[in-house]
């Protein structure tokens, strides 16, 4: 199979730097299936999607795209659209199934088939620790609000390195610790569904802790040059006007969405205004001496998730919300404007700026775009076709967000695709589609959109057509 035909380049365009990282994304159980298969235990996801009421329609992803048996054919569409990168994430309790103790060989197995043939494809492997899988087992002992979470996470890095270091040069640790700390224990919304402010705001230290011990982890098992990284969903938030009132609304926001990472992982410290903020939520004794020094271990390369902005002003939200405690000063103001399937409102500019502000916040820091992308209510017509021409004109804009970025001296080294292939959305189970292939989920049929062979396109272009 192929690299894609792509048009003679005619046309003037929006090229990219030499070297840049052309990647597609996905998440283990978003898409792998297999559930019970060769040693794996159920992780919170699965507990969570069987729970009547938790996911729409009741989906699972025990099948979800089934890529655990169709690996092959996955990563030769992969080769088709010409990607450089693919970014995967390893499923703990199929490595680990208790969370403890030795791996699971047939689980390090699959991933070391899935990584010899990206290599063999040429692409290069991208690796991601721990996108929302915790292991059952964790979760019954107390989960991400417990301190020894966070040791046990270290331990499955390292076991993870020494069984995949000689394939993947870039690592990252966590994805999206927001969502999983604040959806997750703060609003109940994802697995495993729990609704405690303090809860929440535990898990996020423990996961700025499991970071640090786990690039230790990692950085003692992996040879040189490995790449260590770790992935955040930033929050653009702007505030609805220049009253004082709604922009100190953006500020705790952003405190409680951006910097609770942040400042630790890359400075060190603690945001004193979040915590002040939450002082009738916790007294962050939690926090104990040489954690926060733990957190900062440098990393290589911060991952940006992004999809969309907020704009916030000052009156007050429903609760439980994801943001402990701030939604009692705090109010989400609908903005105009095309929305996705996810009613999600589409503003590249906010990629651009966030970019823009990691530059100036984070010197020194590489930035790498991890996830970027959109669902619409695409669908195979009668001819077989997908065409989504709302989901390349959403791609467009954003890759061109970066480029003026990259124009504006971000150090912007890569971007990856927000999603190969329909799968798993979590709470929205299988109703909504983020793929630029889409996929039959009665029959397991891959069909390429016309937004991968637009992508595909734009990687043999190395840009975007003027």
């Amino acid at each position: 199979m192929t690299v894609l035909e792509t048009r003679p380049d005619t046309t003037a365009t929006l090229r990219f730097p030499a070297g840049f990282r052309w990647g597609t994304a996905t998440a283990a159980y978003q898409i792998e299936g297999a559930a019970a298969e060769d040693g794996r235990t159920p992780s919170i996801w699965d507990t969570f999607s069987r729970t009547p009421g938790k996911v729409r329609n009741g989906d699972t992803g025990d099948i979800a795209a089934d890529h655990y048996h169709r690996l092959s054919e996955d990563v030769a569409l992969m080769r088709r659209l010409g990607v450089t990168d693919y970014r995967f994430s390893i499923a703990w309790p199929r490595v680990q199934p208790t969370g403890r103790g030795p791996a699971v060989q047939k689980g390090l197995d699959f991933y070391r088939r899935l990584t010899d043939e990206l290599r063999e494809a040429g692409i290069r492997p991208v690796a991601t620790l721990y996108h929302w899988d915790l292991p059952q087992e964790l979760e019954d002992a107390g989960g991400w609000p417990q301190r020894e979470t966070a040791y046990r996470f270290a331990e499955y890095a390292g076991i993870a390195a020494e069984a995949l270091g000689d394939r993947v040069a870039t690592w990252t640790t966590l994805n999206e610790p927001w969502c999983a700390a604040f959806l997750g224990y703060g609003n109940g919304v994802h697995a495993p569904g729990r609704t405690s402010a303090v809860d929440a705001l535990r898990a996020a230290h423990h996961f700025n802790l499991g970071h640090g011990l786990a690039v230790q982890a990692l950085r003692a098992a992996l040879p040189e040059p490995s790449e260590v990284s770790l992935t955040l969903n930033l929050h653009v938030v702007r505030a609805h006007s220049d009253a004082p009132e709604d922009v100190d609304a953006a500020r705790r926001i952003d405190a409680v969405g951006n910097r609770v990472f942040l400042d630790p992982v890359f400075h060190g410290r603690l945001p004193q205004d979040l915590v002040a903020d939450t002082a009738g939520v916790t007294d962050w004794s939690f926090v104990q001496d040489g954690d926060l020094r733990t957190a900062s271990a440098p990393v290589d390369s911060l991952g940006i998730n992004y999809y969309s902005p907020a704009e916030v002003a000052a009156g007050s939200s429903e609760s439980p919300s994801p943001w402990a405690g701030a939604e009692r000063h705090v109010r989400f103001v609908d903005l105009p404007g095309p929305r996705t399937a996810m009613d999600w409102p589409v503003d590249a500019n906010g990629l651009h700026e966030l970019l823009v502000r990691l530059r100036d916040e984070l010197p020194g820091v590489p930035l790498v775009v991890t996830e970027n992308g959109a669902a619409y209510d695409d669908y195979a017509d009668p001819s077989g076709q997908v065409k989504d021409p709302e989901r390349v004109a959403y791609l467009h804009a954003h890759l061109a967000a970066v480029r003026r970025a990259i124009e504006d001296g971000a150090d912007v080294r890569g971007y990856f695709l927000w999603s190969l292939l329909d799968n798993f959305e979590w709470a929205y189970g299988y109703s909504k589609r983020f793929g630029i292939v889409h996929v039959d989920f009665a029959t397991q049929r891959r069909t390429l959109k016309d937004s991968a062979r637009w992508y595909a396109d734009v990687i043999a272009r190395g840009g975007l057509t003027a």
